[in-house]
């Protein structure tokens, strides 16, 4: 054998071995709550909604005795106190914690879906809870409405906000100012005017508006919205001939895949899909999952319902957390369960935005380039998500894209290549743009250097 080759037949060693794992649904009957919880009532969207988890009682009663008292008072401590976001977890979701046994305290609280399902006080940073330039809308969307709901963010694209619920609140929601209920913490906005205005009003605005050729149409959450009132809407959409693509938001094909797979919506759906393709209109579902083991074979179901019909995409635009997904095996984990198992193409992994209460879950900048690098030449270039930052006042950057670095401060800088709807003093395209990493990620001599400048 030639000097300095292995043999052929030696299997290297890589810093990530890939094993497929074929999708479960969990047991629920594990839970003392759900013992006696059949298969179809499990399988029943309206079940799932009239049983969602909205108070610590209501969890005690499915968890029981399994979790002791020390948990539930660390959670209604943190709902009465730093909580951004109200308590609502449909069952699907909680069966996909701890999903291998029955929950204890200690597997509960490391658990990567109950981290950001169900933030603990304890979750929080003791010192730094929130960064000090964290704010309740960190992107500047409601500053950037053109009508009720509706954010013109970008040249050629838009995010139209048709309702602020979820069948679901994710403690790290980047809308936590206007989406779901006040908590102690956040009293919220409220939208306004009536649903069939503010519809009225957005696609009165598209019209008259041809360079937006892309409406992502969001919320809250569509699945929240009754399938007729999402139906009209969308077919007033495709009349509108200068709009090419057409994303639905909904974590709810993870959270709550049931409801996707009701016939009504997945015929509704198909007739949406249909007339989409019979005008040259690209159709895609846009889903939020953290986590493989949020993946179970109704989540497949009902992505791959929503492609039989001919939705053209079903993309996954998940969050990069500390405690959930923030290395490399957990994200390659994920990605392949996606792409191999459910149909589902990994598109995006966004930073965690900056807004209150979100510094335990935030990594860094260079943290973020770090995972990119090494989540790179393990999946198909297609199936290879994109880790981005949301810039405020810039928009989504890949990573890698940073202009200039202070890494001991934690300080980024971007610059961007449009405006947006609320910026024309003409200096937009010739500046830097900060974004502020963690500060418990930083150099003693950075967090010193903000320890002064937050006395200040």
């Amino acid at each position: 054998m030639p000097s300095g080759r292995k043999n052929h037949r030696e299997r290297t060693v890589q810093p990530y071995v890939y094993q497929r794992h074929a999708l479960t649904e969990p047991d629920w009957r594990r839970f003392p709550g759900w013992a006696t919880v059949t298969r179809d009532e499990w399988d029943n969207a309206q079940w799932q909604r009239a049983h969602c988890v909205k108070t610590v009682a209501q969890l005690r009663t499915v968890l029981g005795s399994t979790v002791t008292d020390a948990f539930y008072t660390d959670l209604a401590a943190d709902q009465a106190g730093q909580a951004t976001m109200s308590m609502l977890v449909p069952p699907q979701m909680i069966n996909t914690m701890v999903p291998a046994a029955t929950p204890t305290d200690d597997t509960l609280r490391h658990d990567p879906v109950r981290r950001y399902m169900l933030p603990l006080a304890t979750d929080r940073h003791p010192t730094w809870p929130s960064h000090p330039y964290a704010t309740r809308d960190s992107l500047h969307e409601h500053d950037m409405w053109v009508a009720e709901g509706l954010t013109h963010r970008y040249p050629t694209k838009v995010l139209a906000e048709l309702l602020a619920t979820c069948p679901q609140y994710c403690g790290h929601c980047t809308r936590m100012d206007l989406v779901g209920n006040s908590t102690p913490a956040v009293t919220k906005l409220r939208l306004a005017g009536r649903p069939t205005d503010r519809h009225d009003a957005i696609l009165g605005y598209l019209r008259t508006h041809p360079e937006v050729r892309d409406v992502v149409v969001s919320g809250g959450d569509v699945a929240n919205l009754p399938w007729h009132q999402l139906e009209t809407f969308l077919m007033r959409l495709l009349d509108i001939d200068t709009v090419r693509d057409i994303r639905l938001a909904t974590k709810a094909l993870a959270g709550l895949p049931q409801h996707w797979l009701q016939p009504t919506v997945v015929e509704g759906l198909e007739r949406v899909a249909r007339t989409a393709a019979r005008r040259g209109v690209n159709l895609a579902i846009h889903t939020h999952v953290n986590h493989a083991q949020s993946l179970t074979p109704l989540v497949a179901r009902a992505a791959r319902t929503a492609l039989e019909v001919g939705v053209r995409d079903v993309r996954n635009q998940g969050v990069l957390l500390r405690g959930v997904n923030a290395t490399a095996a957990d994200l390659l984990d994920l990605c392949f369960a996606l792409q191999g198992e459910a149909g589902i193409l990994p598109y995006y992994f966004y930073m965690c935005d900056m807004i209150p209460g979100a510094e335990h879950w935030r990594v860094a900048v260079w943290q973020a380039q770090r995972l990119q690098h090494d989540i790179m030449g393990y999946l198909p270039g297609y199936a290879t998500p994109r880790i981005v930052c949301d810039v405020p006042y810039v928009g989504k950057r890949w990573v890698h894209m940073v202009t200039d670095y202070d890494r001991e401060r934690g300080i980024s800088y971007w610059t961007k290549n449009y405006r947006t709807s609320i910026e024309d003093d003409g200096t937009e395209l010739d500046r830097t743009y900060p974004y502020y990493d963690p500060i418990d990620t930083l150099p003693e001599t950075g967090a010193d250097w903000w320890r002064k400048e937050h006395a200040e």
